[in-house]
């Protein structure tokens, strides 16, 4: 029965507190305004005596703080993401009141929940001045029928009232989403060169007039340039690689030829950066060439994997399996109202705000991706607005398309450039992430978990599971219908896909009765793994060398290669049936089946062939050296003393082989650039060898172009470098108190970095109190709800608080300005000594590798500090056996001083009060 629907519109917010959880206590505002400030463990048992829901911010993050395993709140988050769905807010009392144009608080938790509770209202009162709502309130009211905490004042802001019984179909937006339409095929580039005076000339325009000379960056946009000359041989294309120091501009540098040479040959460049946040940032730079957003949007793209893109079957599947449950209904209701004001459904990195999966789950938000390659292409219903295959028709026709190093690595592997899905005028910017990248893409890892996906891909969802699991069968039945042999094979691959582990593979492991040949080799790995690796009973991963083999290891794994044999025989025959269909039937194929066809066959390729048969190699030479290419090893894969994954894994030594091979060789031109490029001994061939050993330039038939253009910044004025000589780093209580006392000094701002994650999350419990007394938020990787990303835009936006981090955060943080100003590193990053580090290292260079390799981590982690002209940094790094050798990793003229930690902390106090940038 529906309510009587009141003829306007409201702002009715929820009869509740509004709740602050700091590290040293929290804040309640009662509705009747007053303050009360209580202790973490009082708020939380008022909480659960009174059954009391407040108003919180995060609500997970909240739970977290006050030692629950769930809060149930009215989480301003969520009211924002389904008012303003697709736009940017920092998941804090101080980011939404900035997101919303209110008052920021600055003078504690008290002035942050008035900030929190005037968000909701401003939110409120903005929903009720939208024109047409029809959308949003057929949304509001299915997630206010499961019991969403905002669903009664949302719909009053509507001026509406509560249907009990409302209509799912509300959900249903991919039906608002405007179709994409199939163009002509692009016709080929044509092979004009960039002169460099036209790359000066067009950094001119793009930087417009008034703009302060920076000769560094003109020389830079000038030098690179030359990997956009014609190609004179097949196989050997203009491979520059170019290191320009942090400062030189080198974005905007490289953007100035890239956008000449597509405009005069009427071509696309691919830009490819290591992660999918700096992919953002490059689009932002991008503005400044196409200023108006339309034309932008044609010829600017942003590619990325399909796993990065909600599905929309996906997302109807699980519309359709709600059965009033409540985090679903709420979870789902905010997706919708964010797939209809998304640029591109890109959910990683895009428009999608990361905290929301951190709210709602990544199981009703992330997994409605396509993730395990499931998609049924032309037989979907929502094909023609498919937000993947949207994104994949722009490309085609685009300028520049912006992508990853991942992406642009898998799609050379399997012939990018022979069929035009891939550029063959290249730039990889991060470059100096070139050999790891390639690394992950090239390598083959035969462990439970990839053989589950594969099990999930060919056989679908189990065991009654109802799941959106789609197999094989589902996916491809009615392109066999009717082809005898096809269908066998369809069986025949169904049946061989039982042989590999199913659901539950870990208890049965853990009870000694491996069900199928796939778990009994785990199960021989396994033991092999827990009676040879160091530190067995430790909580962390383990490993061990794969020969010589434990008793009834090599029959396990004969049979394992037997049963994937028949996987993989099944799986090239349907291929092949395919691609018979595609000769004989060419003259009748309708396009959509035809594009199913392609993408199909390629899919069973790249499974059949590359992934299965890679397995079987792997499993055949055991027993036997490896190929002396490869290095191969057990590994148990465990997280906080819990076996998680385990198997095979195999690398190549050098990664570069394969990326020159495939990446390289076909393209015409390449440019690999990052302000890390080369080593820093002061040999300039050898720091220039190393540059070329790490992007796989040496591997190429013709030298590689060099480009340098130093830094312009002043690294003797602008920065400290400080060794700590009398701190045992081992010592977890000593070195907590030099983080707590250097950044308590640099007054916030200040991002500690870690090699381990265990000595982390022990620094963060002994500092988090002190520095929250001291008014200096500490925000931490791997101990904060929050994910990674969101946590560096918080630290770059609160200019007083602290980061701490491992990898991640040393190679992703972009943060100029006062908001980072302090540097502080646990130990000399020496690389871990692995089984894959080992094999390395006596490729390499032994004790040199390891030098080069640390050196390089510093000098990123460095980087990080001065990212302005105006900048000013003091570097701190508590580990007294840093060797001289590896002190050239800093900028030259910068006098690293090993001082104790009372003059380090003084002097870093000092130098940031007489500099303050």
């Amino acid at each position: 029965m529906s309510v009587i629907e009141p003829a306007q519109p409201r702002i009715l917010l929820p009869a509740a507190p509004v709740l602050i959880a700091r590290v040293s206590g929290a804040v309640w505002l009662t509705q009747d305004g007053e303050i009360e400030e209580l202790a973490l463990a009082d708020a939380a048992l008022r909480i659960q005596s009174q059954a009391v829901r407040p108003i919180v911010c995060h609500a997970k993050a909240v739970a977290r703080r006050l030692g629950l395993a769930q809060l149930a709140a009215h989480d301003v988050l969520e009211l924002f993401a389904f008012v303003r769905p697709a736009q940017f807010a920092l998941p804090t009392p101080r980011g939404l009141a900035a997101a919303l144009n209110l008052s920021e608080p600055h003078s504690g938790a008290a002035e942050e929940a008035m900030a929190l509770l005037a968000a909701a209202r401003r939110l409120l009162a903005e929903l009720s001045q939208h024109g047409d709502n029809r959308a949003a309130a057929g949304i509001a009211r299915v997630m206010a029928a499961s019991g969403w905490s905002w669903g009664v004042a949302v719909l009053s802001a509507l001026g509406l009232g509560q249907d009990q019984r409302p209509h799912t179909g509300a959900l249903e937006v991919w039906r608002l989403i405007e179709e994409w339409q199939e163009t002509a095929p692009e016709p080929p580039p044509g092979q004009m060169p960039v002169e460099p005076a036209e790359a000066r000339a067009r950094l001119g325009r793009l930087l417009g007039e008034g703009a302060e000379p920076r000769p560094s960056q003109a020389d830079y946009a000038s030098a690179v340039s030359a990997a956009f000359a014609p190609s004179e041989h097949d196989g050997e294309p203009h491979f520059l690689i170019a290191e320009a120091g942090t400062g030189v501009g080198k974005t905007l540098g490289y953007i100035a030829p890239v956008s000449l040479w597509a405009e005069k040959n009427q071509g696309a460049v691919w830009l490819s950066t290591f992660t999918r946040n700096l992919q953002h940032q490059i689009d932002g730079e991008l503005d400044r060439l196409y200023p108006d957003p339309a034309e932008k949007a044609l010829k600017v793209v942003l590619r990325k994997g399909r796993e990065n893109y909600v599905c929309l079957l996906n997302m109807e599947e699980a519309i359709r399996s709600l059965r009033g449950n409540q985090g679903d209904a709420v979870a789902l209701g905010l997706m919708a109202r964010w797939v209809l004001a998304s640029r591109d459904g890109d959910m990683v990195g895009g428009d999608f705000p990361g905290w929301l999966a951190d709210l709602v789950g990544r199981g009703r938000t992330l997994n409605l991706t396509d993730r395990r390659g499931e998609c049924i292409y032309s037989a979907c219903p929502h094909y023609q607005k498919c937000f993947i295959e949207k994104s994949h028709r722009r490309s085609r026709r685009a300028t520049i398309v912006v992508a990853n190093h991942a992406l642009v690595m898998a799609l050379a592997a399997v012939g990018g450039m022979a069929d035009g899905s891939l550029s063959m005028r290249l730039v990889f910017d991060e470059g100096h992430h070139v050999f790891d990248a390639a690394d992950s893409a090239f390598s083959l890892d035969l462990t439970a978990g990839e053989m589950v996906e594969l099990r999930r891909w060919v056989i679908g969802a189990e065991g009654g599971r109802s799941g959106r699991a789609r197999g094989l069968k589902r996916r491809i039945e009615d392109l066999v219908a009717g082809d005898d042999a096809a269908e066998a094979a369809l069986d025949a691959a169904l049946a061989a896909a039982r042989a590999l582990p199913a659901e539950s593979w870990r208890e049965r492991l853990g009870q000694g009765r491996p069900q199928g040949p796939a778990e009994a080799f785990l199960a021989s790995v396994r033991q092999q793994v827990y009676a040879r690796a160091q530190d067995a009973d430790n909580a962390y991963s383990l490993e061990t060398e794969v020969a010589p083999g434990v008793g009834g290891l090599l029959a396990a794994a004969s049979a394992l290669n037997a049963a994937l044999g028949r996987l993989k025989q099944a799986l090239l025959k349907i291929r092949a049936r395919f691609q018979a269909r595609l000769d004989d039937e060419a003259a009748t194929l309708d396009t959509p089946i035809r594009l199913r066809l392609e993408a199909t066959q390629r899919s069973l390729h790249r499974r059949g062939e590359m992934m299965v048969g890679g397995w079987q190699h792997m499993l055949a030479v055991l027993g036997a050296p490896a190929p002396p290419e490869f290095v191969d090893w057990f590994a148990v894969d465990r997280l906080e003393g819990r076996d998680v994954d385990l198997g095979m894994h195999r690398h190549w030594i050098d990664p570069t082989i394969p990326f020159a091979k495939a990446v390289a060789e076909p393209a015409h031109g390449v440019l690999v650039t990052s302000a890390t490029l080369r080593d820093s001994t002061g040999d300039v061939e050898a720091d220039w060898q190393v540059a070329e050993q790490h992007t796989g330039a040496r591997h190429l038939s013709v030298p590689a172009i060099r480009a340098w253009v130093p830094s312009p910044f002043d690294y003797a004025k602008q920065t400290r470098v400080f060794v700590v000589n009398d701190l045992s780093k081992n010592d977890p209580n000593q070195v907590a108190a030099a983080y707590r006392e250097l950044f308590i000094a640099a007054g916030g701002g200040a991002l500690g970095l870690f090699t381990a994650i265990k000595r982390l999350r022990e620094v963060y419990q002994r500092i988090a109190g002190p520095l929250d007394a001291a008014g200096l938020p500490l925000y931490a990787q791997h101990v904060d709800a929050i994910d990674t990303a969101t946590l560096i835009d918080i630290f770059r936006a609160e200019k007083e608080s602290c980061l701490l981090g491992t990898d991640a955060v040393r190679d992703g943080v972009d943060v100029p300005g006062r908001a980072l100003r302090l540097i502080v590193f646990d130990r000399v990053p020496w690389p871990r000594p692995d089984i894959l580090h080992k094999a390395r290292r006596a490729a390499f260079g032994t004790k040199d590798y390891d030098d080069r390799l640390a050196r390089l981590r510093l000098k990123q982690a460095f980087g990080r500090l001065i990212r302005r002209a105006d900048d000013t940094g003091v570097f701190v790094l508590l580990d007294r056996a840093l060797p001289s050798r590896l002190a050239t990793a800093f900028p030259e003229g910068v006098q690293v001083r090993r001082i104790g930690l009372a003059e380090a902390v003084a002097e870093t106090g000092t130098f940031l009060a007489v500099n303050p940038n």
